[in-house]
């Protein structure tokens, strides 16, 4: 699959670059990108929430009634379950909620996303650029010359590069990341894909083991 290189401008530069088939143009696999999506936002979560089990809740530890003959519930104290005011049976406790996932499953499902947005010609390839200071007013000026403005965008640069990073920080519907951290669910939650040339050796180069 080709495509063209614009410029920073928009502009075709005339040159084309070829997508590898090996990436781009395989049958996307939907139960992979579902694990490897599942397994970022299990990453995402905290992990912190906690609840009060019996042992913790400030209460005295009283046995209140009778063991039989009350005709009610066994309860020993105040903090029992069963009571109002009493701890909770089985609450959570902090805990991390990631998961293991293949190496090779992982690759597939990355290959599969950028699979999907080939299909949806949702990738622009651009020329490799950099700016000499940050300036939101230079990054807003790329991406109306490449006509991505009312779409969210994610902008892959081959290495990280705090100056661009910071140019497109407070930006809308704009992400910027290197091409190494590239993962599949900030290819699928982006509308279109603006992939430095440098860039897609780099994906290439991570992807084709």
């Amino acid at each position: 699959m080709e495509i063209s290189v614009l410029n920073i401008k928009g502009e075709d530069t005339g040159r084309k670059v070829v997508l590898n088939d090996d990436i781009y143009a395989i049958e996307p696999n939907d139960h992979a990108i579902y694990l490897d999506v599942k397994l970022y936002l299990a990453n995402q979560r905290q992990g912190t929430a906690k609840s009060k089990e019996r042992s913790e809740v400030s209460g005295s530890t009283r046995k209140l009634g009778r063991q039989k003959g009350g005709g009610g519930a066994r309860r020993g104290d105040i903090n029992s379950p069963v009571l109002v005011g009493g701890g909770r049976v089985f609450g959570p406790k902090p805990r991390d909620y990631g998961f293991k996932l293949n190496k090779k499953l992982r690759l597939l499902a990355r290959k599969s996303a950028l699979a999907y947005k080939a299909k949806e010609n949702a990738i622009i390839v651009i020329e490799d650029f950099n700016f000499e200071a940050p300036k939101t007013k230079s990054m807003v000026e790329i991406i109306n010359n490449l006509k991505v403005s009312e779409k969210k965008s994610l902008f892959v640069l081959p290495g990280a590069n705090k100056v661009v990073y910071l140019s497109a920080r407070n930006i809308e519907r704009v992400n910027v990341m290197p091409a190494e951290a590239l993962n599949t669910y900030k290819v699928l939650d982006a509308q279109v894909m603006v992939v430095t040339e440098g860039a897609l050796n780099v994906i290439e180069g991570n992807l084709i083991k």
